[in-house]
């Protein structure tokens, strides 16, 4: 079982060479009798899962000692050697003259450093710690056990609870909720900043893929949406409202999918914040890509978000650098097309042999040239013999109005010739794979930050940008100047304790 040892200090007199090489001795000390020890005695599977753990106990404390030694050499061991003066995001601090420890979360457990403070110039501001923003720490939490938090969190099937469980088991650290939330929510807030650019570099990536295949059919970049409930809490009860996710698929001349970047934004009146970043993305990809134009489809249902996206924003958009109209193929859905059909043959013919047999013709005929037509007319002259009841009738028009009005997006023949996919079958698992899997296990409530700080992580691991998401949120972090030059790297500061 594993247990959150105590802080480790590393920061004890004498030779640093000699006090590091004293614990590298000493931990190989360790690990050579615990390999006698497993040789000695006959290999058994509970000795070998019993060998491995308490090798990782031995590493893991190793760390805790070489981690916070090397830390304690960002900075002077004698504060009066620290520059007297700083500037940090326009503000002057003045270095105080004694030093303070400072818990650090690493991912070898909780350490303990020694730090200079700076006091601000102006009343009210916070300390300045310069070592905190060298190391890139996230309130008290290392760039490393951050990532793996994140990554933890943004991963599916796992609550707080067993997410918190895990750290304690992987990294001997013993967070609550109250230092989880912060952590989560800081890198969150900086990933989210970054995931556009990111996600239209990936695209970028992909096209140029896609423009190298062979294959017979025009590289296609295929821009899905769709919505989804999510409980949300409230001070009184829960209350459902509908969250949405959008995706934009790459595709490549043989009509295989490349590669998928994913949206997802917690419940929003109107989605304003949903069709600002899709826009964005959109937008970009067009702007930075210089080679040929893909083709640019749109596949959805028919909700009215969806379709007041494609009237009032893909329809009148044109190319950023061109000013040409963007030919925009829409293709509504063939799965919600195809529940319509299933529709008319319950009403035409009952829950019988015959209109699954009709439903499974007209479904083979919606694919052929001229299909929507040839359903339509084959459920008008059905229709003409059969006496409907009310609730069927109003049932049967409804399916049929709903084919007839948009037979200009369910030319599904002329859509698979030029490779355009037919389904928003990837839309769709977006649902699942980016909330259901998520933020819709059993007995979960949010609020709607909460699930934000989730989607921000969650789309950015779906889509495959993490490592280069997170590199820029850690190049970006602000550094203090010391004296009048930016901070040194850490190799120009190290000292003799």
């Amino acid at each position: 079982m594993a247990t959150c040892a105590a802080p480790s200090e590393s920061d004890a007199p004498g030779h640093p060479d000699r006090s590091r090489d004293d614990r590298w001795a000493a931990s190989g000390a360790q690990l050579r009798a615990l390999v006698d020890a497993f040789r000695s005695e006959p290999v058994t599977p509970a000795r070998t899962l019993q060998f491995e753990h308490d090798v990782q106990i031995v590493v893991r404390e190793l760390g805790r000692q070489v981690v916070p030694f090397r830390y304690n050499q960002v900075e002077p061991a004698a504060a009066v050697d620290q520059p007297r003066h700083a500037r940090f995001e326009h503000e002057t601090y003045t270095r105080v003259h004694a030093k303070t420890r400072q818990n650090v979360w690493t991912v070898f457990g909780q350490l303990v450093v020694r730090r200079i403070g700076d006091r601000p110039s102006q009343a009210g501001e916070p300390m300045l710690f310069p070592r905190a923003h060298r190391l890139g720490l996230v309130h008290g939490a290392s760039p490393a056990l951050a990532a793996r938090a994140c990554q933890l969190l943004a991963a599916a099937g796992a609550n707080q609870q067993q997410i918190l469980a895990r750290l304690r088991a992987d990294h001997g650290v013993g967070w609550g909720v109250k230092k989880w939330r912060p952590v989560s929510r800081a890198v969150s807030d900086e990933m989210g900043v970054y995931r556009h650019d990111a996600q239209v570099d990936q695209l970028r990536t992909w096209l140029a893929a896609a423009g190298a295949s062979t294959g017979r059919h025009k590289p296609v970049v295929c821009v899905g949406r769709d919505g989804i409930t999510l409980r949300l809490r409230m001070k009184r009860g829960s209350l459902y409202e509908v969250a949405s996710t959008s995706t934009v698929r790459v595709y490549d001349r043989r009509g295989t999918r490349l590669g998928t970047v994913y949206l997802a934004y917690a419940p929003e009146p109107g989605r304003p914040a949903m069709r600002g970043a899709l826009t964005a993305v959109i937008r970009d990809v067009l702007t930075r890509w210089e080679g040929p134009v893909p083709r640019w489809c749109d596949v959805t249902d028919t909700g009215d978000n969806e379709t007041g996206y494609d009237d009032r924003v893909l329809r009148r958009m044109t190319h950023p650098r061109t000013g040409a109209a963007l030919a925009w193929v829409r293709v509504v859905d063939y799965y919600h097309a195809s529940e319509r059909v299933w529709a008319l043959a319950n009403m035409l013919f009952g829950d019988n042999a015959r209109a699954v047999g009709w439903a499974k013709t007209m479904l083979t005929w919606l694919l052929l040239p001229g299909g929507v037509n040839r359903v339509l007319h084959s459920a008008a002259a059905f229709r003409a013999a059969r006496t409907l009841t009310r609730v069927q009738k109003k049932e049967y028009d409804r399916a049929y109005a709903y084919l007839r009005n948009r037979m200009s997006h369910i030319d599904y023949a002329t859509y698979r010739r030029v490779g355009v996919p037919l389904g928003s079958g990837g839309t769709e698992a977006a649902c699942k794979t980016v909330f259901i899997q998520r933020l819709k296990l059993r007995g979960m409530r949010w609020a709607k930050d909460g699930a934000q700080t989730i989607l921000n992580l969650r789309v950015v691991f779906l889509s495959g940008i993490w490592d280069v998401v997170y590199g820029r949120v850690l190049a970006a972090r602000p550094q203090p100047i010391m004296g009048g030059h930016v901070a040194a790297e850490p190799n120009e500061l190290e000292i003799a304790a």
